[in-house]
């Protein structure tokens, strides 16, 4: 084992874990918000210090845990890590005298530990088990305020959570099968020379729930305004993220995938679009953030999907590392300029505005902003013509979308016109801000395989500036507009009519068991019947040996893991 990995890779994942369990502690449950900012500093350092290729292995953990650091991984673990950090300084000024907040920092700390870890799974079991680690962990952070609005954004995020666990779980078990073997590296290829478009699907949409992939994207407007502000800020800038990083990890970029390629591009591009429109209706900042994040997320996984082209993944994972970056630092940085403008007056609050109304015109790609370059590098594996052109289009809508944000943040402004944050929340604040704008000017070169002189052609600063011009051409069409004159979208858009769907069959249930006992005979025995001939269906579904055989995985898998722990 290599001596350097172990001292710097293990305690990206070691130091989180054992935080989240000093929080509970007597001695430190009352100082818990100071754990916070120090448990993502080894994944900073690793990401800095431990060089691409370099590995850890522990053959005694799982099915013998394995943590590589590649040039991608870096890099989310590099911005994953600092967002991370700054969230937790802004969490300790913003959470102060919060209520239960040693359970609040425990969670946090281990979310943080499967976020991390997630970028340098070697192997896919340790991958599945920190990707799970950050889903289930994730949920107290949502439903922490515990009203009505934070409960029933944490039964949807919990029940897709669930959802995409089982799915995810299904497919990884079917590409290590194909694979013979657990390496993630030995897994994609073997993905890549079957194209098995069963697990693809299983994979995409195990994924696709965490990346905020549409249809799959609902819990993302209700959990992101549900949580305390440096919850959504992580949600929105890092966690998500891990859904993005498991589709570059495990699809097979480079490789003829069929027609998955064009479905991700056109699922992508949708997406994008959905968001913005959907986001335009809402009326709190929070949620108009989240539907941004939907749409931004589309176009990530739009050219992934281009990746899915012989001799186009080097560039696919490139370009959305690179655009993954901008967007994390960025949307940490709107979501916690939230956090500051509710705790300021009205005098000061314009540098509040004005440093979240750049960081919004980076988002919409403003030429000479980091966005810019961010969108300038999403473009090559977008193939050109009506894809490209969308995605470039979409910049209008982002611009109007972030506009409309910066419109309702003002009304959360403090009472009192003397009103100051306090530092801890302003400097991560402008530190996010100040990264999404001057980190991609220093990995351009690198992540986008063209010299800074490109980003300055007149070609390419036109095509950046035109849907600028148009989406702000729309608002002023729009000035003075009202949330009550806009369509009524509701948060969670599509849940909505699968809540209501959900309540009337329960209802219905309700009623059919209080009259059932009380039906006449010749009701009752055909009801009986149906019901023994549905249940003897159900029965027979469950016999089938493909379902048997996939419990039967679980349960060895289950046994395993069991006598690697007692053995």
């Amino acid at each position: 084992m290599n001596a350097e990995a172990l001292i710097l890779l293990a305690p990206v994942v070691a130091l989180p874990l054992l935080l989240s369990v000093l929080a509970l502690s007597p001695i430190f449950n009352k100082r818990a918000l100071d754990l916070l900012p120090v448990a993502p500093l080894p994944g900073l350092i690793a990401a800095f210090l431990v060089p691409a290729g370099t590995v850890l292995e522990a053959p005694a953990l799982l099915f013998g845990l394995r943590l590589e650091m590649t040039g991608e991984g870096a890099l989310f673990l590099g911005f994953a890590s600092a967002l991370w950090m700054a969230a937790g300084f802004f969490a300790r000024a913003y959470m102060k005298g919060g209520r239960d907040l040693a359970v609040f920092c425990a969670f946090w700390c281990l979310t943080l530990a499967g976020n991390l870890t997630v970028f340098l799974a070697g192997d896919a079991a340790t991958f599945y088990l920190a990707f799970t680690c950050v889903s289930l962990a994730a949920y107290p952070l949502v439903v922490h305020e515990r009203n009505v609005r934070a409960m029933r954004a944490g039964l949807v995020y919990i029940v897709l959570a669930l959802i995409g666990e089982t799915l995810l779980l299904l497919g990884v078990l079917l590409a290590v099968a194909a694979a013979d073997g657990i390496l993630i590296s030995d897994v994609r290829d073997a993905l890549g020379a079957s194209g098995d478009s069963l697990t693809i699907a299983l994979l995409v949409a195990g994924f696709g729930i965490k990346a905020g992939m549409v249809p799959l994207h609902v819990w993302l407007p209700l959990a992101h305004p549900a949580a305390p502000t440096p919850a959504s800020a992580v949600l929105s800038g890092a966690i998500v993220k891990a859904g993005i990083f498991g589709l570059i990890q495990f699809l097979p970029l480079g490789s003829d995938a069929g027609t998955w390629g064009q479905i991700l591009m056109a699922i992508g591009i949708f997406g994008s679009w959905f968001g913005i429109l959907v986001g335009l209706t809402q009326s709190n900042p929070k949620t108009v953030l989240a539907y941004s994040t939907v749409s931004q997320m589309g176009i990530v996984i739009a050219a992934i999907g281009g990746g899915l082209e012989v001799g186009a993944g080097a560039v696919a994972v490139a370009a959305a590392t690179l655009y993954a970056l901008h967007h994390g630092l960025a949307k940490g940085a709107l979501f916690m300029g939230v956090g500051v403008m509710q705790k300021i007056g009205r005098k000061g609050s314009g540098y509040v505005t004005a440093a979240l109304t750049l960081v919004a015109l980076s988002v919409a790609g403003l030429p000479l902003l980091g966005g810019a370059l961010a969108k300038l590098a999403i473009k090559p594996p977008l193939g050109g013509g009506v894809a490209e052109l969308l995605v470039t289009a979409s910049a209008a809508g982002t611009s109007l979308l972030l506009l409309r944000f910066l419109f309702l943040v003002q009304d959360l402004r403090s009472k009192s016109n003397s009103a100051r944050p306090p530092l801890a929340m302003t400097l991560p604040f402008a530190a996010m801000g100040a990264g999404a704008l001057v980190m991609p000017w220093l990995l351009f070169e690198d992540w986008s395989g063209q010299d800074l002189a490109y980003a300055f052609e007149l070609g390419n600063l036109g095509t950046a500036l035109w849907p600028l011009l148009a989406g702000g051409a729309l608002a002023a069409v729009f000035v003075g507009f009202r949330p009550r004159r806009l369509p009524a979208v509701p948060e969670g858009d599509l849940v909505v009519p699968i809540e209501a769907l959900a309540r009337r069959g329960m209802a219905a249930w309700r009623r059919g068991a209080e009259t059932l006992p009380h039906a006449a005979p010749e009701v009752r025995r055909p009801l009986l019947a149906a019901a023994g001939l549905w249940l003897g269906r159900v029965e027979g579904r469950l016999a089938n040996w493909a379902v048997a055989g996939t419990l039967m995985v679980l349960l060895l898998l289950a046994m395993l893991l069991a006598d690697r722990l007692l053995g």
